[in-house]
């Protein structure tokens, strides 16, 4: 799997019975703590992995840093990444530094699958469940913190969410045979949800009241702290969306909204929906039913209520 089927990452088969996934991600800090931002930018490589099936167990830094900071901020950013790595029972073996303007920072993550645990993009099926393993809107609050108006009980609530390893939900998604999955990051909900559709050939239908906003989300979206890269997502996907005209211009913002270390999106079929979220209630496993696949093409946001759970 490489260019010809873009999908979270590439796939090279090793043998009869394994599989070798490679991905990369990197960017500048989106948060001030270093420590915390090079475990962020760990977690949101490895969830391209996870987003396959695969499991980590190889990964090499990526970083630019500017020559007039101190080389403490260097040693913390890559402390972060370090551990987070440690955290999803994988090593970090080299690298690769340079110096740059400003800092970056990511990895090259490598994993293995098995036959027959492949998750792509395009395996998502009519009549299956839409799941969500993360809130969106971390997009929005990252730039409200750039410009200063973002407040610390916020903050510190949308970093442990983009702190969290994708790993338990890839788990739990394995044992119980889900249909696809991809992973919500730079393209927001709505454009990977659309990568998704037009892989699978169907059409993914969402509830915008079932959907989950890190706290602070909405109010930061109406007072207009949106990221290029939203603004870019709406111009780039609209034309394959349909969205009933109750939703707010708001609203609409934070389902475009590029997030980082995101959630996973699973297509499970709708028979096993609530031995999963029985499971993933006993085991600590976030997850929100946000929809359900159907025949056709593209992506619907209704604005009406659908029964879901969380947990």
């Amino acid at each position: 799997m490489g260019l010809e089927a873009p999908d979270d990452a590439a796939v090279w088969r090793l043998d009869d019975s394994r599989s070798l996934v490679i991905t990369v991600d990197f960017f500048p800090p989106i948060v001030d703590d270093a420590y915390q931002f090079g475990a962020i930018a760990a977690a949101n490589a490895l969830s391209d992995l996870y987003a396959m099936g695969a499991t980590p167990f190889l990964a090499l830094n990526i970083a630019a840093f500017p020559a007039h900071l101190p080389l403490e901020l260097l040693t913390q950013i890559l402390r972060g990444g370090a551990e987070k790595v440690r955290e999803a029972n994988a090593v970090v073996a080299g690298g690769h530094t340079i110096k740059d303007d400003e800092p970056k920072f990511g990895l090259v993550a490598v994993g293995l699958i098995s036959d027959g645990n492949l998750l792509t993009k395009g395996g998502f099926q009519p009549g299956d469940s839409l799941i969500l393993t993360k809130p969106i809107g971390s997009g929005i609050l990252t730039t409200a913190l750039k410009a200063g108006t973002l407040s610390d009980t916020h903050l510190q609530h949308v970093t442990e969410w983009m702190l969290r390893l994708n790993g338990p939900a890839a788990t739990l998604a394995s044992r119980f045979g889900v249909s696809g999955a991809t992973d919500i990051t730079g393209f927001g909900l709505l454009g990977h949800a659309q990568e998704a559709a037009q892989a699978s050939g169907v059409q993914l239908v969402f509830s915008l009241p079932a959907i989950p906003l890190y706290d602070g989300a909405r109010e930061h979206a109406r007072k207009g702290s949106i990221p290029g890269g939203s603004a870019d997502n709406q111009l780039n996907f609209q034309a394959q969306v349909s969205m009933d005209a109750m939703i707010r211009d708001e609203e609409r913002t934070l389902l475009y909204d590029a997030q980082t270390s995101g959630g996973l999106l699973l297509s499970l079929p709708k028979r096993r929906q609530e031995a999963f979220l029985r499971t993933a209630e006993t085991e600590g496993v976030p997850a929100w039913v946000v929809g359900h696949v159907t025949e056709g093409e593209g992506v619907v946001v209704s604005g009406e209520a659908m029964p879901s759970r969380s947990t």
